[in-house]
């Protein structure tokens, strides 16, 4: 069991300032295959462009997370199959271009980002003390767990990585972290599936209706 005394209370300092870095280097790139995938979305299905989710940030406090839609729009289940994917979305997907909108929230102070990766309200509800322990810091788009698995592993193996992120965040890691992304989103490594017999990602009912995974 983590001691939470050796876990620190918040981000590491300068933390925000390098977010800020990173989305200057990354903005006018991130744009220009944002327009793409925004196109892709439109021409290849009816419905919105952006999904939008309630999820939980630092300290619990609840916001809206921005992504590309990858499924058909309506009330879709947590945890879809394929046939709720659109062609788009499934490029999307395997790319983690879906995410890609989360720079906005990267940018009105969301998220970071490096970080645990945002939950949703009942999730975050069933967490134990230890496991609330990953809520000490901003999420991120792509974190420890990302890089060792990311839906490949039990819930509870994820939560230990990004408490684990917690534990030992600095710049050095975040850096790390964001060179060592490079792989799985290239190899679309770990984005499919997710551990839907673990209590924590398997909700209990229709909690989140027109949601797209985690």
């Amino acid at each position: 069991m983590t001691d939470p005394a050796a876990v620190p209370a918040g981000p590491y300092r300068g933390k925000r300032a390098v977010d800020l870095a990173i989305l200057a280097v990354a903005a006018v790139p991130a744009v220009l295959v944002g327009v793409v995938c925004a196109v892709a979305v439109k021409l290849t299905s009816k419905g919105p462009v952006f999904f939008r989710q309630t999820r939980v940030g630092m300290g619990g406090v609840p916001f809206t997370v921005w992504k590309f839609r990858t499924m058909v729009a309506g009330d879709n289940p947590i945890f879809p199959d394929a046939t709720r994917i659109t062609s788009a979305g499934r490029w999307l997907r395997r790319l983690s271009l879906d995410e890609l909108p989360q720079l906005i929230n990267v940018a009105v102070g969301d998220m970071s980002v490096v970080g645990p990766r945002p939950t949703l309200p009942y999730q975050v509800e069933r967490y134990d003390d230890t496991q609330r322990l990953r809520l000490r810091v901003r999420p991120g788009i792509t974190g420890l767990a990302q890089i060792s698995g990311r839906n490949a592993l039990s819930w509870a193996t994820r939560i230990e990585y990004d408490i684990e992120y917690v534990r030992t965040q600095s710049l050095r890691t975040d850096l790390g972290i964001i060179v060592q992304t490079v792989k799985p989103l290239l190899t679309g490594e770990g984005a499919e599936g997710h551990p839907t017999d673990d209590p924590l990602a398997a909700a209990g009912g229709d909690d989140a209706p027109g949601g797209d995974p985690i």
